[in-house]
């Protein structure tokens, strides 16, 4: 019995169970086939979206072109229209020529005043002259309401064809506005001749009454303030360039012997500022820049890049490119050390960047690819990569180590200004299109576009991230410095608009040319062509404190990366260091 239990039992399940086997690896392997086909479907969809994504990005490349054909025309008729308006009442028009879009609004650019020295309401690079009536040539150079302003170059050189006005100013361009808000641009501005003046600027002088020199905006409605600050109002008032710097109380403000700050009496004072050095040039100084560990500041001026010892204020080293002609001006328009503070990168207007051995005095590469002056660059942490910003519409990404341009980025109008996210993932660019756009750094994908409502009115002249890269500040030619609070995630195919403008920070008399964070991120730094740089509180918005130190526009403000310095490159040919730390209050 038992043995045929046995043989039963080995006869019918061992064919069932085989069976069983090869029916799960048939479901197996089909279920297997299944999944690679879905895997290869989402392949090809994930390739058709890339696909789309890159289409997209060629045709914005197509319209900027179109929209920049279509500019230049109009530049042309511009100033066609322009030559026959004026044909009798001024000098002989010159022949229309094609030339790069415009940094400025008026006939030559926004530093052209500054850096021959013509600037008053002209240049717009002076900080605005006393009233006086209107000469002839002012009334020639004005327009009729229905023409816009005529095309402007993109040249930050010095201007040509003004003649100068009563105290040094050259009579008003018509990009000073006399007094008026400034028309909004439409399009890029077109050219003007590129013949330069004679070099070295004549910086208009102030008088020196006894004690510190007065405001220069000479406001006739003075704010008398009470000698205890008073509380802190609901809307704080940020026009500290209205106070008459002395009815304010002597907590508030203070002098040096050609400088002034004046705190705001209407919020706390937690800042003390005081001068370090005074680094004298022979030209403007266009752009200032601290190493990375504090030790140096770089300048940029006519034909040179200087570095100084910030301890001691002396010149260390000037860095001058001997095989350029000699002939005209060169200004050096942007610096910026490698991290590790061995080089030195140059940006200027005959469209190359050279990057310097500092130690040894050598050129280590020159990059060539730009069409038009380069106005600002900016080192990646990493130490291998340089952005830059260009009057050709290009923002342009360069390796260091292989010499080579990794990425090319096309705007509708021109780059004035270029920064690199403290992570490097991001590179952010302001134009004159008044737009400040900010690019995935490795695929060159458009991620955000900060305009709108909320956004600036005029051309943008300078950006910087915040320490945490979480945010960006820009300073615009309509007054104003904004915060974006920016969305990183996933690039938008279409560009639209995703950052939001969190502050506005408003106060300043005339355009803002700079702008820059504290490494603490406590503090938004600005410098103006109103001659003063303010202290702004990013979280009010209130501005702590506004610096008169320098007789020109304040072209440029670095702080150092260390904290508790920070650096202004100006017009009256002079580039300052400064202090800042906590105040405290000296017992009565």
């Amino acid at each position: 019995m038992s043995g045929m239990y046995n043989a039963h039992r080995g006869m019918v399940p061992q064919p069932r169970v085989n069976d069983l086997f090869d029916q799960l690896r048939q479901e197996y392997e089909a279920q297997q086939t299944r999944i690679a086909e879905y895997e290869h479907k989402l392949q090809q969809q994930l390739q058709e979206i890339e696909a789309v994504r890159q289409n997209v990005f060629n045709l914005e490349n197509i319209h900027s072109s179109i929209k920049q054909k279509y500019e230049e025309e109009i530049a042309r008729l511009n100033r066609e229209l322009e030559s026959r308006n004026v044909h009798g009442h001024a000098a002989a028009p010159q022949p229309p020529q094609p030339a790069p879009p415009s940094i400025g609004h008026g006939p030559r650019d926004l530093f052209g005043g500054i850096m021959s020295g013509q600037g008053g309401q002209g240049g717009p690079g002076l900080a605005p002259p006393q009233q006086q009536q209107p000469s002839q040539q002012d009334q020639q150079q004005s327009q009729p309401p229905h023409i816009p302003p005529p095309p402007s170059n993109i040249q930050l050189p010095p201007s040509q064809g003004q003649q100068p006005g009563p105290g040094g100013y050259s009579q008003p361009f018509m990009n000073g506005y006399n007094n008026q808000p400034p028309p909004q641009p439409i399009a890029s501005p077109g050219a003007k001749p590129r013949a330069r003046p004679p070099p070295g600027p004549g910086t208009p002088q102030q008088g020196n009454p006894p004690g510190p020199y007065q405001d220069p905006r000479g406001s006739p409605n003075n704010i008398t303030r009470p000698t205890p600050p008073p509380p802190i109002p609901a809307a704080v008032s940020n026009n500290l360039a209205d106070i008459d710097p002395e009815r304010v109380p002597a907590s508030q403000r203070k002098e040096g012997n050609d400088w002034f700050a004046i705190f705001n009496p209407r919020v706390p004072r937690q800042l003390d500022v005081d001068l370090v050095h005074t680094l004298d040039h022979h030209s403007v100084v266009c752009c200032v820049r601290f190493s990375a560990d504090g030790k140096y500041v770089a300048t940029g001026c006519n034909r040179s890049a200087q570095i100084f010892d910030v301890s001691t204020g002396q010149k260390v080293t000037t860095l001058q490119d001997d095989s350029v002609d000699r002939d005209g001006d060169l200004y050096i328009r942007s610096v910026c050390f490698s991290p590790d503070g061995r080089f030195l990168a140059t940006g200027a207007e005959d469209k190359q960047i050279r990057v310097w051995d500092i130690a040894n005095r050598v050129i280590k590469h020159t990059f060539i690819g730009h069409e038009q002056d380069i106005y600002s660059l900016d080192f990646a942490r990493n130490g291998r990569h340089i952005a830059s910003g260009s009057g050709d519409r290009t923002v342009r990404v360069w390796d260091i180590e292989s010499g080579q341009n990794v990425l090319t980025l096309s705007i509708e109008d021109g780059v004035t200004t270029v920064a690199i996210s403290p992570d490097g993932k991001l590179v952010a660019a302001g134009s004159l299109d008044k737009s400040v756009r900010v690019w995935d750094a490795h695929t060159g994908y458009l991620i955000e576009r900060l305009e709108g409502p909320d956004g600036h009115r005029d051309s943008v002249y300078s950006v910087a991230f915040s320490p945490n890269g979480r945010e960006l500040v820009s300073g615009s030619l309509d007054k104003t410095i904004k915060m974006w609070e920016l969305q990183r995630g996933v690039p938008s195919i279409s560009g639209t608009p995703r950052g939001k403008c969190i502050k506005t920070f408003e106060g300043h008399k005339d355009f803002v040319l700079s702008v820059a964070l504290t490494p603490d991120g406590r503090w938004v730094l600005s410098g103006s062509k109103d001659r003063g740089v303010q202290f702004w509180d990013p979280q009010s918005a209130n501005v702590q404190l506004m610096l008169q130190g320098h007789k020109n526009s304040v072209i440029s403000v670095a702080p150092s990366p260390i904290g508790g310095l920070f650096a202004t490159g100006s017009g009256d040919m002079r580039a300052r260091i400064w202090s800042y730390e906590t105040y405290h209050q000296r017992p009565l």
